[in-house]
């Protein structure tokens, strides 16, 4: 007797084994229909029409855009019907690896035509590879699966090395059997008696290719087999399928406002920062990107300071010898800059957390100088392979909003809560409510230092914070850090993006006699090592600015942004007066600026709107005489006319409430 147990709690048992589509029909017909596969036990996808083994707890997926499940099989499904695509245009091309992905999927491939000569995939190409692919869905064939013996499975690789590659790894990691599918069945008089086209895949794929009506092709680039540059260089194809035409138009229209929002574009129009092709991974701050950088961390000061952090500077080059110790030599070596003096090594920093380790073994500590928390603007280095960098998002030379939290093991609840709300507070600053924020409790990893016992009190310990801030979260299994468990906080932007930037981690290993060997004085008298809670809110300032460049589209909150007012003088003879208001305004602590340009009223004020300034003030010869400012808002909107004094205050007001630009909050 097979039992499956449903979502809602309802068991069904039927007496032999079933497949997916067997449950999904015991249910009702209407959602068998509208299966595509079936998940057991919360974990595993399978094929629709694929034999259940075992009992097992089931859920039935349905052809949904807001199932990622669902759109993980219609992409995995989607990228196996473009390499047969592409395959009946160059039959000799050597297929690796098609996995589905964030947003789409690849394919990995060697193209080769019939002549075994190697072939460029363009752009050009993508319109009858599409049409190809369309041709393929539209007859609606079966995705077949089939099971072979390993050594049969092995045996029908021998001509593919990639393919090849693949099965004997899959061996290795435990597979009794090997696992092919063809898009229509084995035999089937449609083909002429050739047999249909057939791919090494683990599946799981759809019931058959008629499902897949919304795809498109997105790009081509260049790749390496298992990523190694020394290895065959591979053309990757990039893909993406969604449950309907309506997601797939979504989808693009996303992407295509993604491109207005494009950091490094805006930055460019926007003249806030630049990175040298010569100088890979470190950011130029040009003087208006530097505004808001300095604000953001002006906030973020101010912010903590209000919650009893002390900040501390640690050197940038720390020696070897220290990161050995704290175990990051052997784990980060690769990624760290490493200089010689006086035959010593030393190394740029990649993180703070041993040098505030380092602050706070100075002196002897007590039980009431706990819970210390150290904080830093911690400039780090890291040598990320240059491939890998994109724009301010993902640079070498950063700075980290970096806190350590030296506490008991009993202070830990406590010291998390009020972590989780502090975050809460500067993420809603920036538009980013609760329902823009997605937390993760990533639990013990197989690969850990410390002993269970440990890791039992530490992860009690986070989940009764996460009870005490009343925070909702979801399960990551096996992801937390090697030293202990984490919560990590993800940002979804005005375009749906997830951006993963806070994150504490519970830490008993760095303060340990192993490693750094931390002490404070305990109530009994005796010497014990605190807890070290590793903490950040906005991760690196860098790419905190980049995403905020994205999210607001360069149209930053008025406290944020680089220029906060510019002053248009109709004609020359205002640029006197103009440039007394502009005093008065930069004296209050208001950035402002002056267009001194001949154009007319109208081209400055395009010039203002194009540079996202946020409000800019007409002036012309009334002004002058009425000593006020005719405000405008960066969306073209006519405020009102105002003496320069209230125009001062409204300002202010705005700054110091954080006001959200229209938009940004809509967006929400």
């Amino acid at each position: 007797m097979s039992q499956f147990t449903l979502p809602d709690g309802k068991v069904l048992s039927f007496d032999k084994p079933v497949s997916g589509r067997d449950v999904a029909l015991a249910i009702g017909p209407g959602l068998a229909k509208k299966a595509i596969a079936v998940k057991l036990d919360g974990a595993e996808i399978r094929d629709l029409d694929r034999i259940i083994e075992r009992d097992a707890k089931i859920s039935i997926i349905t052809a949904t855009n807001e199932n990622p499940d669902a759109l993980h099989v219609l992409r995995h499904s989607a990228a196996h019907v473009l390499a047969e695509a592409i395959c009946s245009f160059y039959p000799k091309t050597r297929l690796a690896y098609g996995p589905s992905i964030e947003d789409g999927f690849f394919y990995d491939m060697q193209i080769r035509n019939a002549a075994d000569e190697a072939v460029t995939l363009t752009d050009a190409d993508f319109g009858r590879v599409e049409a190809k692919m369309k041709e393929i869905v539209q007859a609606n064939r079966p995705f077949t699966r089939t099971d072979y013996a390993c050594d049969v499975g092995l045996a029908r690789t021998a001509n593919d090395k990639y393919k090849q590659d693949n099965a004997e790894r899959a061996i290795a990691k435990g597979s009794k059997s090997i696992s092919f599918y063809s898009t229509g069945a084995p035999g089937d008089p449609a083909f002429g008696g050739k047999e249909p086209w057939e791919d090494l895949c683990a599946g799981p794929h759809v019931p058959n290719t008629g499902v897949l009506g919304a795809f498109k092709i997105m790009s081509v680039a260049g790749a390496y087999w298992h990523g190694d540059q020394a290895s065959d260089q591979l053309t990757r194809v990039y893909g993406t399928c969604f449950a309907d035409d309506k997601g797939l138009k979504a989808h693009l229209t996303r992407i295509e406002e993604a491109k207005k929002r494009d950091h490094r574009k805006l930055g460019k129009e926007m003249d806030l920062f630049h990175v040298d092709e010569e100088n890979p991974g470190q950011v130029f701050w040009h003087p208006k990107g530097w505004s808001i950088y300095r604000a953001l961390e002006d906030y973020v000061r101010a912010k903590i300071r209000g919650h009893g952090y002390v900040e501390v500077k640690t050197p940038a080059i720390m020696p070897q010898s220290l990161w050995e110790r704290s175990g990051h030599w052997a784990k980060y070596r690769d990624n760290m800059f490493v200089t010689e003096s006086e035959k010593r090594h030393f190394a740029l920093k990649p993180m703070n957390c041993p040098g505030h380790i380092e602050i706070f073994k100075q002196g002897l500590k007590s039980y009431r100088d706990l819970p210390l928390r150290m904080a830093e603007f911690g400039a780090c280095t890291r040598n990320e392979v240059s491939g890998a960098l994109h724009g301010i998002m993902r640079v070498r030379g950063f700075v980290q909003d970096d806190a350590h939290i030296f506490c008991t093991e009993a202070q830990i609840p406590g010291e998390v809560a009020s972590f989780c709300a502090l975050l809460k507070e500067v993420y809603a600053d920036f538009g980013f409510g609760d329902d823009r924020v997605i937390v993760k409790f990533s639990t013990r990893p197989a690969l850990r230092v410390g002993d269970d016992a440990t890791w039992d009190r530490a992860e009690a310990a986070l989940a009764d914070a996460c009870k005490q801030a009343g925070l909702a979260y979801a399960v990551a299994p096996g992801e937390g850090a090697f030293y202990g468990p984490k919560l990590e906080f993800t940002l979804v932007d005005a375009l749906g993006r997830h951006w993963q930037c806070g994150t504490i981690q519970v830490d008993y290993q760095l303060p340990s006699p192993e490693r750094l060997n931390a002490t404070f004085v305990g109530e009994d008298g005796q010497k014990h090592h605190p807890v070290m809670l590793h903490r950040a809110i906005l991760g690196s300032l860098e790419r905190f600015v980049g995403i905020l460049i994205e999210h607001f589209a360069g149209k930053f909150p008025l406290w944020l942004a680089p220029e906060q007012i510019r002053l248009l003088p109709i004609t020359d003879e205002q640029i006197p007066y103009a440039e007394n208001v502009v005093k008065q305004l930069c004296d209050a602590g208001i950035r402002a600026t002056l267009d001194r340009t001949p154009d007319k009223l109208g081209a400055k004020i395009r010039l203002a709107r194009n540079d996202r300034v946020t409000y800019f003030g007409v002036i012309g010869g009334q002004e002058v005489t009425d000593e006020t400012i005719a405000l405008q808002a960066q969306n073209g909107d006519k405020v009102g006319t105002f003496p320069v004094d209230d125009v001062i205050a409204r300002m202010l007001e705005e700054i110091a409430e954080k006001k959200l630009p229209v938009q940004a909050a809509a967006a929400g």
